[in-house]
């Protein structure tokens, strides 16, 4: 196909060149940057503040001009052939810089979108001190974690998790058996730039399984033209004596484009407030992302590839107390390949983007089978028998890969072809996406069978702008298919039948963004959503040797189907900025597991059920920066989520009320030679009393966090450190998402992270 289109591909270069200034003191502004979401192309201004962005289509497009200590510009511009000429002089603010959100198909600045999205970039994150990504994210107003120590997590997006919540990398939907609350999430931090957050039903754009909303994870962006740099990053964590280390490469011409990440984790069993070592919390990752990218003016491809490996214990009792990384039965051996080509062809007045991914899923689980007969809770043969045991589970870990309990391949194929017209001040956009999808097991035990699934969704949204508002109108067609074939001898106990399940769904959404006054934005989105069961939910039939459990599926299952309304208000001037992000979610037929109260052998039986549900609540806040110290930054966010089935009994899984409240200084010199910060956080977590029936509920804790950083020109280069301490006042507490909370066992006490971060 590419090869044919070449004829087309002919072209006299076209160019955009211009001046940024100071609006006050006209004074040129270098390092200004200066982007077009929809071509990916970008530079940044040079010392007189002159910039040239080369190779552009013919078209109209957004432009984005943003710089620290100004308000961010965005503008449509028409490219013309040849050369194109375009000057603008920045005004001062004290509000942070307004980012290009990317999970949307419009491309548009957070203010101009349509549907509330949050987006924080990655340094912001680690700049809280998180461990891994699935820690950082929470602390995104409205997002949580379902937690199995400090390795595993899952997010959860205003109470909905696992198979609710779709993961995007590298444009691509992350497919990792994550219907598991025991699955880690699988991506590492590093070779990630950003991550947006759609909080609600997204499945009008990325159909099955957004019901609950996405997690979006922007890949780090590959280097201007005609640039190349390099950079190692290194962090420890004093909690669980564990380092994060990474090391990057990029470069670019005009046209050809290349970066190579590779990074590498370790970390021993996490301590808890008191002292005590949760043992087999340990878990070691590595990861390899790299990048090739061609961009010519009417046509642009970017293949990308990641590689991620990873052992997790699986902690169950406290044991072994020491600061061992090799981990003990149970433990998860997991390996992920992720190979994605995204492809865009640029007409005058429209584009053509194609994007397909290819992800292999590896996931290996391994127990002890004589386990479950001992007395497990005896720990009075003391230390010596502990040491004993430990010596035996990594006997065990040795032989791993000829007993796996769990020995699972997943392998998936998917695509998404976008066509977008121009049509004056209304942008629209056809869709055809898919995905063919293969389970396999080469394990001594079967959880689920072998199994392929099919999905095709057709869909068409447009985006109309109006002077003072935007209107933002999609429906959507999905057809799944789950085919899994027997597994067992019939009559057994662990049968498991064939499977033969079709389902389809129609979605719209409407959503209307205004501006009702000069400083005040209102929001009001209205969207159903659908989730077909998955396989796990349909024809499970065995241990789950990770969870703990025993889980049976149904397969008269019927697909999930939501309808939300989301109301957002925003008020900003140059020193105040606040929110109310308010949302009521109905779900019909609402999948979840609950106990029967029966054992097989001595694990639990659990087994799924389906009922309406209700979902309510939202978040507030505001963040002050006060005139003229504008270096001063007081923030506080509350959000609020509270889940009910029909029967008025609460959803489980649903993360305590919380409250954070932030006191930060930040001083960054416009000429980027330094930049410095500091901050105190209290973030308060409520009384959890609305429990599902097999549900404890969960007492108020307090977490105080501190930290300070930034960069400083060390011989010329600038050098980038940080030290965060988290839960400073070593509270022993248990999270109510904490998987552990039933055995007990307390989250992560105090953690002081330092990292640097040196280019090459």
């Amino acid at each position: 196909m590419l090869l044919a289109l070449c004829p087309l591909l002919s072209y006299t270069q076209n160019t955009l060149s211009g001046n940024v200034a100071d609006a006050e003191t006209g004074e040129p502004l270098e390092q200004v940057s200066v982007y077009i979401p929809q071509l990916e192309n970008g530079t940044v201004t040079d010392m007189d503040g002159n910039f040239t962005l080369r190779n552009l289509p013919e078209g109209n497009y957004k432009l984005v001009i943003s710089y620290i200590g100004f308000e961010t510009y965005s503008t449509s511009i028409i490219i013309a052939s040849g050369g194109n000429q375009f000057d603008y002089q920045m005004t001062p603010s004290a509000i942070e810089m307004d980012e290009v959100v990317l999970s949307t198909p419009f491309h548009k600045l957070q203010r101009e979108n349509v549907m509330k999205v949050e987006q924080k970039s990655m340094e912001e994150l680690k700049q809280q001190g998180g461990i891994t990504l699935s820690e950082g994210i929470t602390n995104i107003p409205g997002v949580s974690s379902v937690s199995t120590g400090v390795g595993i997590g899952k997010p959860v997006i205003r109470g909905l998790s696992f198979n609710r919540v779709l993961v995007y990398t590298q444009g691509v939907r992350l497919e990792n058996q994550q219907y598991g609350g025991e699955h880690g999430l699988g991506i590492n931090d590093a070779g990630i730039s950003s991550v947006e957050v759609i909080k609600g039903p997204a499945s009008l754009l990325y159909g099955s399984d957004a019901l609950g909303g996405v997690l979006y994870l922007n890949p780090e962006k590959f280097e201007t033209s005609g640039e190349t740099s390099g950079d190692v990053n290194m962090r420890y964590f004093t909690n669980t004596l564990g380092y994060n280390a990474n090391a990057g490469f990029k470069t670019s011409g005009e046209k050809l484009k290349f970066l190579v990440r590779g990074a590498y984790a370790s970390n021993a069993d996490y301590e808890t407030g008191d002292g005590t070592s949760v043992t087999n919390s340990r878990f070691n990752e590595a990861d390899l992302k790299t990048g090739l990218a061609y961009q010519a003016s009417k046509f642009k491809t970017e293949l990308r590839y990641n590689y991620n490996a990873s052992e997790l214990g699986i902690p169950e009792e406290i044991g072994a107390q020491n600061n061992d990384r090799d981990p003990l039965m149970p433990y998860q051996e997991l390996s992920t390949h992720i190979i994605s080509s995204k492809n865009n062809f640029f007409f005058k007045k429209s584009s053509l983007e194609a994007t397909f991914g290819y992800t292999v899923n590896n996931r290996k689980e391994f127990e002890e089978h004589h386990h479950e007969h001992e007395d497990e809770h005896d720990h009075e043969e003391g230390e010596e028998h502990a040491e004993e045991e430990e010596h035996e589970g990594e006997e065990h870990g040795e032989e791993g890969h000829q007993g796996a309990a769990l020995d699972m391949r997943l392998s998936t194929f998917n695509y998404n072809i976008q066509f977008n017209p121009q049509w004056g001040k209304m942008t629209t956009i056809f869709g055809v996406q898919g995905m063919h999808q293969t389970n396999e097991n080469f394990g001594e035990e079967v959880l689920v069978p072998k199994a392929t699934t099919n999905d095709f969704g057709v869909l068409a949204t447009s985006h109309i702008h109006f002077d003072k508002s935007d209107l933002q109108i999609g429906l959507r067609y999905d057809l799944r298919s789950i085919n899994g074939e027997a597994s067992g001898i019939e009559g057994d106990q662990e049968y498991i039948p064939s499977l033969d399940k079709n389902f389809n769904s129609f979605n719209a959404a409407v959503g209307y963004r205004m501006d009702l006054t000069q400083n005040i934005l209102g929001r009001l989105n209205l969207a159903t959503g659908f989730r077909a069961p998955n396989l796990s939910e349909l024809a499970s039939n065995g241990l789950h040797s990770g969870a703990n459990r025993v889980e049976i599926g149904n397969q008269d299952l019927e697909s999930e189907q939501n309808f939300q309304v989301d109301l957002a208000l925003e008020y900003g001037n140059k020193h105040l900025e606040a929110y109310i992000n308010s949302f009521y979610n109905i779900v019909n037929d609402y999948i979840y597991l609950e106990p029967t109260g029966e054992f097989r052998e001595s694990d639990p039986v659990y087994d799924f059920q389906q009922q309406n549900a209700i979902l309510y609540g939202g978040e507030f806040g505001f963040h002050l920066h006060p005139h003229p110290v504008d270096w001063l930054h007081l923030e506080s966010s509350y959000d609020i989520v509270y889940g009910q089935l029909e029967d008025n009994s609460n959803l489980p899984l649903i993360p305590a009320n919380r409250w954070t409240n932030t006191f930060r200084v930040e001083w960054k010199k416009r000429n980027q030679d330094y930049k410095c910060y500091a901050f105190v956080t209290l973030q308060t977590n409520f009384d959890q009393n609305k429990v599902a029936d097999f549900e404890t509920t969960t007492g108020r804790y307090n977490l105080f966090n501190v930290g300070l950083g930034g960069d400083v020109r060390i011989f010329g280069q600038k050098v980038g450190y940080s030290i965060t301490a988290n839960n400073l006042f070593d509270k022993n507490y248990i999270s109510h998402l904490s998987r552990l909370k039933a055995d007990g066992i307390a989250n992560i006490g105090r953690n002081i992270s330092f990292s640097l971060s040196l280019p090459l």
